[in-house]
């Protein structure tokens, strides 16, 4: 169980620090990007300040934006600038007992699901799955994202989250405390101390890139880790690659299905989280209650105050 931490929601006015814990932005485009999100934050009313270190190499010096941010009390959250590829040797660097020690709201997604997922899983603070600046508010500011972060962060909304389309794979109901994000990011966390206890969860996976060969591979992994054993339902985000650019081939819902046939429980396929697409915000750590038959996830938990 979380630590009964008092996590404030945003308001108009609010500071947002943007830092980059996972890859460095560079060049630019990413560097557009990063003007545009963070233009929307300012359009939203937050005031935003970039971090000092979001364009370094280094990973310990962007772990000091994160560290920094955390502990500055004029500072409402921390929304990561992007993804990428190396967002795990930031951990490291990180200042636990800063963020344990100023609970504010963490954002991100794509490689950003190492840190939402460890400093959950370290800590105990629940953490945000949802947009980041470059590319999913300065790349893709669908109406769908904003309002969803507003009601999320700024509303502290729980309850029914709205949909935009969805299967059920297999039915069934099920709760637990949300999990997951990138399938392949969280799986860098696999046999560290930042691994999460996957008992009694909701997994909540997606991809960018990824072919299926790769895709059963991930799978596979989960399953010999015993999470599969472990958890009460599975929601299946938007992946990228494989309906977009593989919409012939086996999809990553029913590659899960087959693999998963012996477990029974739930898997439920939406399309607004992802990559490239409209994206909703949701809490990782937090309770959820997951239909798949009437095809519905319900956040029952208060995760702001």
């Amino acid at each position: 169980m979380p630590k009964p931490y008092k996590i404030r929601r945003l308001k108009a006015g609010d500071k947002i620090g943007v830092a980059a814990p996972s890859d460095p932005v560079r060049g630019s485009g990413q560097f557009e990007e990063l003007y545009k999100g963070s233009g929307l934050l300012r359009e939203m009313g937050f005031d935003v300040e970039i971090g000092k270190f979001v364009s370094s190499s280094s990973p310990e010096k962007r772990a000091m934006d994160v560290n920094l941010f955390f502990s500055r009390p004029d500072v409402g959250a921390v929304i990561c600038a992007r993804g990428g590829d190396s967002a795990e040797t930031v951990l490291p660097f990180l200042q636990w007992d800063t963020i344990a020690d100023n609970p504010k709201i963490f954002m991100g997604f794509s490689d950003a699901t190492v840190l939402i997922n460890a400093i959950y899983a370290k800590v105990g603070l629940v953490t945000f799955h949802g947009p980041d600046v470059c590319f999913t508010l300065g790349r893709y500011p669908f109406a769908y994202t904003r309002e969803e972060l507003a009601a999320r962060l700024c509303n502290g909304k729980t309850g029914k989250v709205r949909q935009l389309a969805t299967n059920t794979i297999r039915g069934g109901n099920a709760r637990g405390r949300l999990l997951g994000g990138n399938l392949r990011c969280l799986l860098k966390l696999a046999d560290t101390v930042y691994w999460p206890d996957f008992t009694g969860s909701i997994l909540m996976l997606e991809s960018f890139r990824l072919t299926e060969e790769r895709c059963i591979a991930y799978l596979n992994e989960l399953k010999t880790m015993g999470v599969f054993d472990l958890i009460t339902g599975v929601i299946v985000g938007f992946v990228y690659s494989m309906q977009v650019e593989q919409p012939g081939g086996r999809q990553m819902e029913y590659l899960l299905s087959e693999l998963t046939e012996d477990y029974g429980f739930p898997i439920l396929k939406v399309e607004n989280f992802g990559h490239a697409c409209p994206t909703t915000v949701l809490p990782i750590g937090c309770e959820v209650q997951l239909d798949a038959d009437a095809a519905t996830v319900d956040i029952t938990e208060e995760f702001l105050i």
